[in-house]
């Protein structure tokens, strides 16, 4: 965290701010945490090789003072003991009244059975947190009988309930049931099985990697993760084995320990939720930063290339950058957005005002490098009577419908949007883009993130993504949409992050030249760009192996002397998957 520019940053489709490791394989965020002035973040890691090989996974530690820079610390846990031999998975920790920071975390044991273990901090008070000690009382769960399929697995970040019980959710296919299930403890060790599951889903024998917080009815103010009462819900956020992360909006009872989704249908099936994302990421966990009272969220976005890319480059895997999450004025939906430290990393600026763009117009945006950039645009449509009719069909399968009706496919209200990464010929692009429909008495919006011209290079997955966004159009006369352009990586907010697509791109001639970026509108009438904002991004210090805590300690040591200070922010100079994706 020193501040040098690292000019390869960008070799083997390294990102500049995604936190990534600097070798070996990573995979599902555990138990980020933010502590005496320091945000922690581990993580499933394989400290030998880039590949997810037997399972017999790390927990890897880093620590920032922003969320932007990271220092890489070693392992917290390795799989040395009985309990865990096969394996620490993932997990969650949690910070208790008393000051005890505790690892909850599923061990694979010498039997190759999933169960469930506690990791204390040796000393809460070292800013590091380096040392963790696992009691030889473990496993604190062995695995129940009823559980089936040996799928018991990713505790949550434990909970204070008003009774003065802690608990916690965990995922189980209990007799062939997909279930969340709760625990509850008095002291942390001995615990005791709540006889109804928080939540099961028939249709679906394992669910993994549960999240469960609450969130404010009104406002984008995060909560502590035990609060509950008036003008409080939660979220249930449960990940499908090898797919996606969905979630659903509830009334969380903390004496009996139910779980009521607050929209009605066909909710049972947890399919039928609503997605963290559109595009591709898994295992997202979240927690709620005391600092600046939000709840931050994490995803694994994994390879989409070959299992020989993966060696070559020595490493396998990112993290979506840190998102702010907070429920939507309608009390249903999740918003996301970046944390507002990815500003510090902001250089060279670019504005496009009042940009009309006809039928067919394709406009570029100039001035900056955009292989890593943040572009920030507002699109005004002042027509709506060409909207297609939308067939009902649709609904279930954005993803087809993206695909029949693609960017380059004239619309009435759309195709408009970005082309990001782009090479000097087009040959090589990525376009994020919408389309509005009619549907009933109302419109429908259609978010896309196109792949299938994103790269030349073979054996790279490349693949489209859609999802709705659920906004009224007809209201705000406009969409917004925010992308973030990060060398392998594109992560898109639509409709002030109603709708998110995580996409990852293996462009070649982002190797060897410059990447282009433009506003294009393939749509019947003109669309207004009533505002484009694009700034460069400079590069982030994540987990580079020269930058040792000595060079990381001095600035962090500012704001740890008073919550209240202000950050010194350094600027550089210009679940465990039990599966193997392979």
């Amino acid at each position: 965290m020193n501040g040098k520019q690292h000019p390869h940053h960008g070799g083997h489709g390294r990102t500049a701010f995604h936190f990534q490791p600097a070798k070996n394989w990573m995979n599902d965020p555990n138990g980020p945490l933010y502590h005496n002035g320091m945000y922690h973040f581990f993580y499933q890691y394989n400290p030998h090789d880039p590949l997810f090989g037997a399972g017999k996974l790390s927990w890897g530690h880093s620590v920032s003072g922003d969320l932007v820079n990271w220092a890489f610390l070693g392992t917290a846990l390795d799989p040395t003991s009985s309990f865990d031999v096969g394996g620490c998975w993932s997990g969650s920790t949690t910070a208790m009244p008393d000051g005890r920071l505790a690892i909850l975390y599923t061990g694979r044991d010498a039997n190759e059975l999933q169960v469930q273990n506690v990791a204390f901090a040796k000393n809460p008070s070292d800013l590091l947190l380096r040392e963790w000690d696992k009691p030889s009382f473990n496993p604190i769960i062995p695995q129940p009988a009823d559980v089936t399929g040996n799928n018991f697995r990713d505790p949550t970040t434990a909970w204070l309930g008003r009774d003065g019980l802690w608990r916690f959710a965990i995922a189980a296919e209990v007799d062939g049931v997909g279930s969340t299930v709760i625990y509850r403890s008095a002291d942390f060790v001995n615990w005791e099985r709540n006889a109804l599951p928080l939540h099961a889903s028939s249709g679906i024998p394992c669910w993994e990697c549960p999240d469960f917080f609450p969130v404010a009815e009104h406002g984008t103010e995060g909560l502590d993760t035990s609060a509950s009462g008036a003008g409080v819900r939660h979220v249930l956020k449960l990940s499908k084995a090898a797919d996606e992360d969905y979630y659903a909006v509830g009334r969380y009872d903390d004496e009996a320990d139910t779980f009521v989704l607050v929209e009605d249908g066909e909710q049972a099936d947890v399919r039928n939720w609503r997605r963290i994302d559109h595009g591709h990421l898994f295992a997202a966990k979240s927690f709620f930063d005391a600092r600046r009272k939000r709840r931050v969220l994490w995803a694994w976005v994994d390879e989409m290339d070959s299992r020989s890319d993966d060696f070559a480059k020595g490493w396998t895997g990112i993290q979506s950058f840190p998102r702010a999450l907070w429920l939507d004025t309608d009390g249903k939906q999740l918003v996301q957005w970046p944390v507002e430290e990815i500003e510090t990393l902001r250089r060279k600026q670019v504005t496009l005002l009042g940009a009309v763009v006809g039928s067919g117009g394709l406009h570029e945006i100039a001035g900056i490098e955009t292989l890593q950039a943040d572009v920030e645009v507002v699109f005004e449509i002042p027509n709506l009577k060409e909207a297609e009719q939308l067939d009902p069909k649709w609904l279930q399968d954005p993803q087809k419908l993206c695909a029949e009706k693609g960017a380059t496919v004239q619309g009435g209200v759309g195709p408009f949007g970005l082309i990001v990464m782009a090479s000097g010929d087009m040959r090589e692009q990525t376009t994020i883009f919408f389309r509005v429909f009619k549907h009933d008495d109302a419109y429908k919006v259609l978010m896309c993130t196109d792949l299938t011209r994103s790269s030349t290079k073979e054996g790279v997955h490349k693949p489209i993504y859609a999802g709705f966004v659920d906004m009224d159009v007809e209201k705000d006369k406009s969409i917004s949409l925010r992308t973030l352009i990060d060398h392998s990586v594109i992560e898109s907010f639509g409709g002030g992050g109603r709708t998110c697509i995580t996409a990852r791109v293996y462009p070649e001639h982002a190797a060897t030249g410059s990447s282009h970026l433009y506003v294009f509108n393939n749509g019947l009438d003109a669309v207004k760009v009533s505002k484009l904002e694009a700034w460069e991004l400079a590069t982030a210090s994540v987990n580079v192996e020269d930058d040792g805590l000595v060079a990381l300690l001095p600035p962090l040591a500012v704001p740890i002397l008073s919550d209240d200070a202000e950050w010194v922010h350094h600027q550089p100079s210009s679940c465990g998957v039990k599966h193997d994706f392979e």
